[in-house]
């Protein structure tokens, strides 16, 4: 089916663009984050630009969690996706995508937004920190979230991963807090405002959390310490993909001087290592050739620019995507080897789950860990997760 589309796709890219300098078809297709978040707010704004540059109409398919954002675009239903962090749990094959009927994907990243001062974080509802005698949060720290209700999103291991790891900053589990379960991210964040829940994950520019800034329940971001060595590596035990960030952009942080946070790139625009590489150029200049269009739409936009790119990160670009970048004079030596590197470690998690299969185990969820395990720290690479 993807093969198919791709065609369709080749197809119609010379009927796309008519006011700017790129080739793409009348409709693109991508999944992203429900309404409210950041990153479908982000994807009203390029498709507005597209459509009002380019005449393409930008169809984006909201979904609640992780699996159903990637579902489509693994079906070939939509050219791309634009996620986030759970993507780097689809290519690492682990939580809901380590079951028998997934296993790593060939992730390939076409641009990320990395900067324009978005953090991220677990966001506490302000009347909360009363019950732990802490009125008004002062004095209120990660560690204080023990005992109080966080959200926990089904089929959503990238979210409930990122709960996870600021919990772990704190020195607590999931067995030190009152777990509550939600269908998808909005409906967490509803229950931040209707007093369902106390504590859940989000960026800081996610239009959520204005809304709960703004309830009578009121937010507050737990002060995060940059000199914490201890608690920055457990942070990053369990999300190796976060790095220190300053937060300008946000519920309660606009108009601010900012404060010390963590972050990683989100929202994060892919496809898959068999994507069409002419679509993937062409979306990629899309990309950076609206962002005048679209900048200042929603909060932390801007941060797509060029100079805020990841190239040696912990997801290879798509070979579409380094095309455009070496265009643009951005793309390195450096980040090439890299890009090799980290193709080449997801060849052997396919390699591995290949195996594996192959060999049919009686227990899966426990055979596949080891055999994963195993497979990166023979061929050298780290073993996350």
């Amino acid at each position: 089916m993807k093969k198919l589309f791709q065609a369709a796709t080749l197809c119609l890219a010379a009927t796309g663009a008519h006011a700017a300098d790129f080739k793409l078809p009348g409709q693109v297709a991508w999944t992203a984050y429900g309404t409210g978040s950041a990153g479908y707010n982000e994807a009203v704004a390029m498709g507005a630009a597209l459509q009002d540059e380019a005449g393409i109409n930008l169809r984006i398919l909201p979904a609640g969690n992780d699996v159903s954002r990637m579902e489509p675009l693994r079906q070939g239903k939509v050219q791309f996706s634009l996620n986030g962090i759970g993507v780097y749990l689809a290519q690492e094959g682990v939580l809901d995508f380590g079951s028998e009927n997934w296993g790593p994907q060939k992730i390939r990243v076409l641009g990320t937004n990395s900067g324009g001062g978005v953090a991220m974080s677990v966001g506490v509802a302000r009347e909360a920190c009363d019950k732990v005698g802490k009125p008004d949060c002062e004095g209120f720290t990660y560690a204080d979230i023990k005992g109080l209700r966080v959200a926990q999103i089904k089929g959503a291991p990238a979210l409930n991963t990122n709960t996870t790891s600021w919990l772990a900053y704190g020195g607590l589990g999931w067995g030190d807090v009152d777990i509550v379960e939600f269908g998808g991210f909005g409906a967490a964040w509803k229950g931040m405002v209707d007093g369902t829940v106390d504590v859940a994950f989000s960026s800081t520019n996610s239009g959520v959390t204005y809304e709960a800034a703004a309830s009578p329940r009121g937010l507050y971001w737990p002060p995060f310490d940059p000199s914490d060595d201890a608690a920055f590596a457990r942070l990053t035990e369990v999300a190796p993909y976060y790095i220190k960030s300053r937060g300008t952009v946000g519920a309660n942080i606009d108009g601010t001087d900012g404060r010390d946070m963590a972050a990683f790139p989100y929202p994060i625009l892919i496809g898959l290592d068999d994507t069409d590489e002419d679509l993937v150029y062409n979306m990629t200049k899309a990309i950076f050739e609206l962002l005048p269009a679209f900048s200042g739409k929603t909060p932390g936009i801007e941060g797509w620019a060029m100079k805020f790119q990841q190239f040696e990160w912990v997801i290879p670009y798509h070979a579409g995507a380094i095309r455009y970048y070496k265009e643009a004079g951005a793309w390195t030596d450096a980040a090439q080897a890299h890009n090799d590197m980290l193709i080449a470690r997801q060849d052997t998690l396919a390699a591995a789950w290949e195996e594996l299969k192959a060999a049919g185990p009686a227990d899966w969820d426990a055979a596949w860990p080891e055999k994963r395990r195993e497979a990166l720290k023979a061929g050298g690479f780290q073993v996350a997760f």
